[in-house]
């Protein structure tokens, strides 16, 4: 089974490819700031580590971390006036429903392949 079979990875990179192309209209100087930073959250590495489970908690928290942090960077993101509230709202909503199931995942990771 791939990463990329799963409801997190695909709702992740959607939003993450949303928010790459939102970012192109930002100014330049934001290119490496903000951008970067609001791209950032990834599950594929702890869905490689699933054969160890505290690697496989660990990494996903990482990626809860950084889903999380997206969050700060899009209210950054509305306040410098690059993002409409609508948009923060939409894409923060997208951002608290992959937080929900990397969070599932983390708690129940015997449903993701890890084995023992």
């Amino acid at each position: 089974m791939s990463f990329k079979t799963l409801l997190a990875y695909q709702k992740g990179f959607d939003l993450a490819m949303e928010i790459f192309h939102i970012t192109k209209e930002f100014p330049k100087s934001e290119m490496f700031g903000l951008t970067l930073q609001m791209v950032r959250s990834n599950i594929a590495e702890g869905y490689r580590k699933r054969q160890y489970e505290k690697h496989f908690k660990s990494k996903l928290s990482d990626a809860d971390s950084e889903n999380s942090e997206t969050q700060l960077w899009l209210d950054f993101a509305f306040e410098c006036n690059y993002i409409s509230e609508e948009k923060r709202l939409e894409l923060q909503s997208k951002s608290e429903e992959i937080g929900k199931l990397l969070n599932y995942m983390m708690n129940n990771p015997d449903k993701f392949g890890l084995s023992n």
